[in-house]
C-alpha cells in the first residue's frame, strides 16, 4: 500500500465515522491536516512494533517516542518524508489496566478473525473483533476510556489536527465558527488521548455523537473522536507544529 492510498483510506473512515466533521465547510476541503491520531494497543498485529514497518514501507520515519504514565501510553511520532500529515500513533498499554479490565479487552480482541490480523491496512480497516455489550463497554469505560473506545472503534484514527497557520485563520476565530456550529470545545490541552505540550495553543471539538449499536442490540449514542486545532505561541519557528505538539518531559529513549 502506498501512503497516498493508506491516508485517503484513513480518511474516508473517518469521515465514515463523523459525517458532522464531514460536512463542516469552515476551510477548505483540500486542506491538509497538521497531524492524525492514531490509537491502537500493544497486543498482537495491532501493537506499534509490528505496525511501524508497514508504517516505513509508506515513507513514514519514526522521530520520537513519549511515555504518558499517567495515561497508560507509549505515543510514537513518525514524520512523512514530504510535506504531508504527521502521524502520532499512541498505544495503550495493556500492562497498565488492572486484572479484570485486561484480561476483558484481551479476550475480544483474541476473537478477531485471523483475516482481519494481516496486512498494511490495519489502522484503517476498523474493528476487527466482535462489538462488545453495553455492560463490558461500561466496564472498561471505567478502567480506561481508550480501552472502551478501542473495544468498539479497533485500532483507527480517533482525530485529526490542523494547524491555524496553514487554514490562514487565527485560532480564536476558528473557534467561534466552529462554536456556531454547535461544537464546543474541551478546555485546556486535552482531546481525549494524549496531553498536548504548553508551546502550542490548542483546542479539541468532540464530535457529534453517534447513534452505536452494541452486542445483543443496546443502542446508545456516543462521541467516538473529533478534530483539534493548534497554534504556536510563538511563529517565528521553522519546525513543523507537530514537531512541538507533544510534551517535552514525556520524551523518551527507546532501546
Amino acid at each position: 500500500m502506498q501512503r497516498e492510498e493508506f491516508v485517503q483510506q484513513l480518511w474516508l473512515d473517518y469521515m465514515h465515522t463523523h459525517p458532522d466533521l464531514g460536512g463542516l465547510r469552515l476551510w477548505p476541503l483540500s486542506t491538509t491536516a497538521e497531524y492524525l491520531t492514531l490509537v491502537t494497543l500493544n497486543y498482537g498485529p495491532f501493537a506499534a512494533s509490528e505496525l511501524n514497518p508497514s508504517l516505513a514501507h509508506m515513507g513514514y520515519r519514526s522521530v520520537g517516542h513519549y511515555a504518558m504514565a499517567d495515561k497508560g501510553l507509549l505515543v510514537h511520532l513518525l514524520a512523512p518524508n514530504d510535506n504531508s500529515s504527521w502521524l502520532v500513533l499512541a498505544e495503550l498499554q495493556l500492562g497498565t489496566l488492572s486484572k479484570a479490565p485486561r484480561e476483558a479487552l484481551t479476550q475480544l480482541v483474541l476473537q478477531s478473525h485471523p483475516a482481519d490480523c494481516q496486512g498494511q491496512n490495519l489502522l484503517c480497516r476498523g474493528r476487527p473483533w466482535p462489538m462488545p455489550s453495553w455492560a463490558l463497554y461500561q466496564q472498561l469505560q471505567q478502567a480506561h476510556p481508550l480501552a472502551a473506545w478501542l473495544s468498539i472503534m479497533g485500532p483507527r484514527l480517533h482525530h485529526a489536527g490542523f494547524d491555524c497557520s496553514t487554514i490562514g485563520e487565527p485560532l480564536d476565530t476558528l473557534h467561534s465558527q466552529l462554536e456556531a456550529c454547535g461544537m464546543p470545545s474541551f478546555e485546556g490541552q486535552q482531546n481525549g488521548v494524549f496531553s498536548v505540550s504548553s508551546l502550542l495553543e490548542h483546542r479539541f471539538y468532540p464530535a457529534m455523537p453517534q447513534k452505536t449499536v452494541f452486542h445483543s442490540g443496546d443502542e446508545h449514542r456516543l462521541c467516538l473522536g473529533g478534530l483539534a486545532l493548534v497554534q504556536k505561541h510563538v511563529g517565528d519557528g521553522h519546525e513543523r507544529t507537530a514537531e512541538i505538539l507533544l510534551p517535552f518531559h514525556t520524551r523518551c529513549e527507546m532501546a
